[in-house]
């Protein structure tokens, strides 16, 4: 990863579209982009060593600009990484009638997702991931979920929280929210066909309302009552709509509040972190030492360096000075899948595959 970065100009965004089983799906990763580049060994890059199948890069731009994003080719040339990027940059697109309403709400690039199903016709399947998401294992793994969909579920995601005494929404919502403590949408796998095709509850009118539907009457609703914005509306659509959600265990986004008063999510506990999501910008401060030193050491990474000793050891050392916190004394919760994920890697390539 190291020195391969591209640049972007402010309020740009970035999204990784990586290929699953069925040619038909694609995962999406988004950021809005605060800076004029992407930061070095940013995240949108981490998935490339934890990636099993090639990936397409798909750009979310408020601008006409066009700037490279991922390496070179030349850049790949003899690593186990090459051919696997592409990518084709689309603009970011809302409603002409409510363009200015949508891209005031949190995020122009998080709120671009609520649009996805409408503006990617020919996607069947898709996984939205924030940009402060490091995969610790191979991304393809989490399409798995979509063959346990039942045949009313749309959408998988994770709980806001899992002790609901910290728990945001159970406290503070003004609005309704799923379930006893709310879902976070930083990591949301999509049946788009299902989306497209459902009627959706509401408490807006007795009439059920496709996706295309009930986006800008919710909007006008509760505009006045939501802080986190597209997350906020997701809440309130599967609230009325609670079997139409796939939730799935707290280790596929696993955040500070798992571990800051003390761990609990336990099924981190067992196998470990699959994938880390470090919001509130705990990658560049230093309020929780354990996700900063995991992104570090992700963005020191260089293609082509050994995983083992320019990753995994020099990690370890650095995740041993945070045992004065509360994510620190877990520390090994953190690196247990990556280790594995590495040593799966060394296996197949010492197969030939």
């Amino acid at each position: 990863m190291g020195e391969e970065r591209g640049r972007l100009q402010r309020g740009g965004g970035v999204g990784l579209l990586t290929e699953p089983p069925s040619k038909r799906n694609w995962s999406l990763q988004t950021q809005t982009v605060l800076e004029n580049s992407v930061p070095r060994g940013s995240t949108s890059e981490a998935p490339s060593f934890s990636s099993t199948r090639s990936s397409r890069l798909l750009v979310l731009q408020k601008t006409s600009a066009r700037h490279t994003l991922v390496p070179k080719p030349t850049k790949l040339n003899g690593l186990p990484y090459q051919g696997k990027f592409n990518y084709t940059v689309y603009p970011i697109t809302f409603p002409t009638e409510s363009a200015a309403e949508w891209k005031k709400l949190f995020k122009p690039c998080a709120s671009q997702r609520l649009f996805l199903p409408l503006i990617l016709k020919d996607v069947d399947s898709l996984l939205y991931v924030d940009t402060d998401i490091l995969f610790l294992r191979p991304v393809d793994d989490i399409w798995s979920f979509l063959k346990k969909f039942n045949s009313t579920q749309i959408a998988a995601m994770a709980p806001e929280h899992e002790e609901p005494r910290i728990g945001w929404y159970n406290r503070f919502a003004r609005h309704p929210y799923y379930g006893i403590t709310g879902i976070n949408s930083g990591v949301m796998l999509m049946n788009m066909t299902r989306i497209r095709r459902k009627y959706f509850k509401n408490d807006m009118t007795t009439a059920r309302l496709q996706w295309g539907e009930i986006l800008m009457p919710l909007l006008k609703k509760y505009k006045l009552n939501i802080t986190w914005g597209d997350q906020d509306l997701l809440n309130i659509m599967f609230f009325h709509n609670p079997e139409s959600l796939f939730v799935f265990p707290c280790q596929w986004n696993y955040r500070p509040d798992h571990c800051i008063y003390g761990s609990n999510c336990k099924e981190a506990e067992e196998k470990g972190i699959f994938i880390l999501h470090g919001n509130r910008g705990v990658y560049h401060d230093d309020k929780q030492p354990t996700f900063r030193a995991i992104y570090e050491a992700i963005k020191k990474y260089s293609f082509g360096d050994d995983l083992v000793n320019f990753l995994l050891q020099p990690l370890e050392l650095e995740l041993q000075k945070t045992m004065h916190t509360y994510c620190g004394r877990i520390y090994k919760v953190f690196i247990k899948q990556l280790t594995k994920s590495i040593r799966d890697i060394y296996d197949r390539r010492s197969k030939g595959s």
